[in-house]
């Protein structure tokens, strides 16, 4: 090959060469300027990325799997009320029926109620607002929760939300049927209800579990009917345990306080640990509104089994008692009366019924008891607690301070029902030997008193009649009777029974002057004789 060939192969190859680098050069250069147009057109939002949805996975924790494991033992209660005559009738500390309790005074409400009293509500949940026990001039209809706790078909719910109820329905998750139920037995002092549902055989119970077990902290799930939304989970905390709410008297209502929310319906409902155990009923709550704020009160599931065992057992409860009224032992006034007398812990005796089993042992007021079968005594819930507890007949030993010494009785305990019937007897026990009751004199109802009644109210004037309940607007109302009082005379003549009453009764007409002679029941506790009078009308 001559040099000129060389040359010109060279020249081609470095021709060749320059074509391919200048070709890689524009590809190269097409690629970035299309990368940039991209990214120009994506100014709205640089460098995202589309999102893609997964597929569908159930979400597993433990709220779900205790919500579906509960549910179908958790009901939905509904109750009617017939139309009753309104009538105005004397109100004890049983817990029967809506209650609401003023909290104390703040300094921080300023006047009057600050705007928004605060209420502690049990609760019916009665959304519609169309009626209750209280509105009986009309049909009324209320709502609340129950849990089954016996495949028998035995639910737990409160008292107060089938208490005088006419008809008891409920509801379970799924099962559009409304199923009647039936009252098997109630404890008004414990705010709780047995019923039994009718025609329904497959119910799932809850499990159990031990109330002593929870600690503050712990999970807490409540389930119930909310202004009647059937199967309604809330979640929260124990926020504290043996909690007494302020200004309720009940001695054995100790509750667990939880923020898991708690609202006018859920009433009955359960309160659930983190293993999906039955820890509690619910049964109030604090609230200003009337509402959920935080604050809710389910009573403990072991306080409500012996409830229940008795009910199933005996159809009622039956406690214990001693026969004495004391001071709770964390008052300020409890601590000066135990320094007082020379002690430093114990329970202080402020009373003892009349015929009861203290007094027949020979306590007496004043008294200061330190143990109970030998083991010390240092607030009343350790006493309520002992006593109640212990079978009726049994005889237990109390030993207490009197005067700077030691001494011992051996009290026989009594039925609490009987020895207190005003304050712990059932309706049917009030109403024992109340036969002759009538709603025909004057517009109210009175009874004949009793040797019993006497010694427990501590009537010391012969004779007398007592006044149960007064029909509002009635003549007995417009002279101002109230129930609990005892009618000693009508115009100057003594009274002794309803007989001798209605007698005189039978001689006046319309138009006549009618006075009675009465003894009222004073703040202090004892009695204050006043006269009530007004002109018979034509409609009595």
């Amino acid at each position: 090959m001559s040099i000129f060939d060389k040359m010109r192969t060279q020249k081609l190859l470095s021709f060749t060469l320059m074509l391919f680098t200048l070709s890689v050069g524009i590809v190269i250069g097409t690629l970035v300027n299309s990368g940039v147009k991209a990214a120009r057109d994506n100014s709205a939002a640089p460098g995202a990325k589309e999102l893609k949805i997964p597929d569908p996975v159930a979400a597993t924790n433990s709220f779900a799997q205790i919500a579906k494991q509960v549910e179908p033992s958790v009901v939905n209660i509904s109750t009617t009320y017939n139309p009753k005559p309104s009538r105005t009738t004397a109100r004890n500390g049983n817990g029967n029926g809506r209650r609401q309790v003023a909290p104390p005074d703040d300094d921080d409400q300023g006047d009057n109620n600050g705007g928004m009293d605060e209420f502690l509500y049990r609760f019916f949940g009665n959304p519609l607002g169309n009626g209750s026990p209280d509105t009986p001039q009309r049909k009324g209809y209320a709502l609340g929760s129950g849990v089954v706790v016996d495949g028998a078909g035995y639910i737990l719910t409160n008292n107060h939300v089938v208490d005088k109820a006419d008809r008891i329905q409920v509801k379970f998750l799924n099962d559009p049927t409304e199923y009647d139920a039936k009252v098997v037995g109630v404890d008004a002092p414990t705010d709780l209800a047995v019923i039994r549902v009718l025609g329904k055989h497959d119910v799932a119970p809850a499990k159990i579990g031990n109330s002593d077990a929870v600690e503050v902290g712990d999970w807490a799930m409540a389930i119930g009917s909310p202004f009647g939304f059937q199967a309604t989970v809330t979640a929260g905390i124990i926020s504290a345990k043996e909690r007494d709410i302020p200004g309720d008297s009940s001695q054995f209502q100790h509750f667990l306080q939880t923020d898991a929310a708690i609202n006018p319906g859920n009433s009955g409902g359960p309160l659930l640990n983190i293993r999906g155990e039955l820890i509690g009923i619910n049964t109030a709550i604090a609230s200003r509104s009337g509402g959920y704020q935080g604050i809710g009160f389910a009573l403990p599931i072991n306080t409500a089994v012996m409830v229940y065992n008795d009910i199933i057992k005996n159809g009622k409860v039956t406690r214990g008692s001693i026969g004495i009224t004391f001071t709770q032992s964390d008052t300020p006034q409890a601590r000066a009366l135990l320094k007082s007398f020379g002690a430093t812990e114990g329970v202080f005796v402020q009373s003892v019924a009349p015929g009861g089993p203290s007094e027949k042992a020979g306590l007496k007021a004043g008294d200061i008891i330190v143990s109970l079968n030998g083991k010390p005594v240092r607030d009343g819930n350790t006493l309520v607690n002992t006593v109640t507890s212990t079978p009726v007949g049994k005889p237990i030993e109390v030993a207490v301070l009197r005067n700077g010494k030691r001494e011992n009785f051996n009290v026989v305990v009594g039925d609490l029902s009987q020895i207190f019937p005003d304050q712990f007897g059932s309706a049917e026990d009030k109403n024992k030997g109340s036969a002759e009751a009538t709603a025909a004199t004057f517009g109210m109802e009175i009874e004949n008193l009793t040797d019993r009644q006497r010694e427990t109210y501590g009537i010391k004037e012969h004779g007398g009649i007592r006044v149960r309940t007064v029909e509002p607007s009635s003549f007995a109302d417009d002279i101002g009777l109230v129930a609990g009082d005892i009618i000693l005379s009508i115009n100057q003549h003594p009274v002794n029974t309803i007989e001798e009453l209605q007698k005189y009764k039978a001689t006046m007409k319309p138009g006549d002057a009618v006075a009675l002679q009465v003894l009222r029941r004073q703040r202090g506790g004892g009695w204050q004789s006043q006269y009530v009078a007004g002109t018979l009308p034509s409609n009595q």
